[in-house]
């Protein structure tokens, strides 16, 4: 694992996320093809540059629901 692999992982789920409103882990690995240690890195990238918010998922309490941030 490197910066370089983590912005291609954080870019795989950016596009997911520009497809749907919302989108919960499990979907997102899903979507992605993504390991869950990749959905997370990529997650905390995509956090650190405030692109996403994450909310805790109501359903399931060991999932976290995903969205981008809406551009003004």
């Amino acid at each position: 694992m490197n910066v370089e692999s983590i912005g291609t992982w954080a870019g795989l789920v950016w596009s997911a996320l520009s497809e749907a409103d919302v989108l919960g882990t499990k979907q997102l690995k899903k979507i992605t093809k993504l390991k869950d240690k990749e959905v997370f890195a990529a997650i905390g990238w995509l956090a650190r540059e405030n692109k996403i918010t994450l909310q805790p998922n109501e359903a399931d309490e060991k999932e976290i629901l995903v969205a981008l941030v809406p551009e003004h």
